[in-house]
C-alpha cells in the first residue's frame, strides 16, 4: 500500500491531487477569513456611541447594528456597520468555499503530497460476505466539511441580518458559526493528529470555543464581560480555520513548486 504505483490497485485507496485548483482555492479561501480582524478594528475606530466601544463589554454584533440608539440595554452607534456586515459575509463565503473545494481525501491526509487516503475498508459480516464501510478518517473529513459549511452559512446570515432588525435569524446564524466552527476544529484536530503539529492548536481553538459556548449558555451571557466571552466563542474559530487554511495552502504551494521544478528540470 506504499507508493504511487500500488494506489490504483487498492480498492478504496487513492492519492489526493494536492496540486489541483480546487485545493489551492480551498486553502486560500479559509486563510482569507483573517480579513475580519482588519474590518473589526476599523469599525471600532469609527464607533460613535456615547461611550467608547469596548471589546470586553461590547457585543460583536453591535458593530453591525444599522441604527444608532438603544438596542436592548446598550447604546449602539456604528457608522461603518456596512463594512462590518460585509466582512461577515466575506468571511462566511470564504468558509463555504473552503468546505466545497477542500475534498475529504485532501483533509484526511492534511494535504500531504503523495500520502494515500483510504475511503473504504473491507470487513466480513456474519455470513462471511464482504462489506465496504467508510473509514473513520473519511467520515471525520466529511463532517469537518459539513460543519465548516454550516459555520460559513451562519456568518453570511449574521452579515445579511443585523442584530437590530429584530429577526431571530441573526441569533441563529451566530449559533451556526460558533457551534459549526467549534466542532469542525475539534474534529480537524483529531483528524490531523500526528500529521501536523498544528493539530494541537486547532483542537485547543475548538475547546475554547465550545467551552465559552457552554459558559454562555449556562449564564445566558449575564457575565461581567460579555464581549470577552463572545469573542472566546468566535475568535478561535476564525483563527483556527485560518490556520488550517495556512497549512493546506502552504503544502499545496510546496507541491506545485516541486512539480514545476520537475517539469523544468
Amino acid at each position: 500500500m506504499k507508493g504511487h504505483a500500488t494506489a490504483p490497485a487498492q480498492a478504496g485507496w487513492f492519492l489526493p491531487d494536492v496540486r489541483s485548483i480546487r485545493a489551492n482555492i480551498g486553502g486560500w479561501a479559509q486563510l482569507s477569513v483573517v480579513q475580519y480582524f482588519v474590518a473589526e478594528a476599523a469599525v471600532i475606530q469609527a464607533w460613535a456611541g456615547p461611550e467608547p466601544y469596548s471589546r470586553a463589554t461590547g457585543y460583536i454584533s453591535d458593530l453591525g447594528a444599522v441604527a444608532c440608539g438603544i438596542y436592548e440595554d446598550r447604546d449602539v452607534c456604528s457608522p461603518l456597520h456596512v463594512l462590518m456586515n460585509a466582512s461577515f459575509v466575506v468571511q462566511g463565503v470564504a468558509l463555504i468555499l473552503g468546505a466545497l473545494f477542500l475534498t475529504a481525501g485532501l483533509l484526511c491526509v492534511a494535504a500531504q503530497p503523495g500520502v494515500q487516503a483510504q475511503r473504504f475498508r473491507t470487513v466480513l459480516d456474519d455470513a462471511g460476505s464482504r462489506m465496504r464501510l467508510l473509514t473513520v478518517p473519511w467520515i471525520l473529513a466529511v463532517a469537518v466539511r459539513i460543519l465548516t459549511g454550516v459555520a460559513g452559512a451562519g456568518t453570511v446570515v449574521v452579515g445579511l441580518v443585523p442584530e437590530d432588525l429584530g429577526s431571530p435569524w441573526h441569533f441563529a446564524g451566530a449559533l451556526m458559526f460558533f457551534i459549526g466552527g467549534g466542532f469542525a476544529l475539534l474534529l480537524l484536530g483529531a483528524l490531523w493528529f500526528r500529521q501536523t503539529p498544528m493539530s494541537w492548536f486547532l483542537a485547543a481553538c475548538g475547546l475554547v470555543t465550545v467551552g465559552a459556548l457552554v459558559v454562555g449558555g449556562i449564564t445566558g451571557m449575564e457575565v461581567p464581560q460579555p464581549g470577552t466571552l463572545e469573542r472566546l466563542m468566535g475568535y478561535p474559530v476564525t483563527v483556527g480555520l485560518a490556520a488550517a487554511g495556512l497549512v493546506i495552502a502552504q503544502r499545496v504551494h510546496t507541491e506545485r513548486t516541486v512539480a514545476r521544478l520537475r517539469v523544468g528540470g
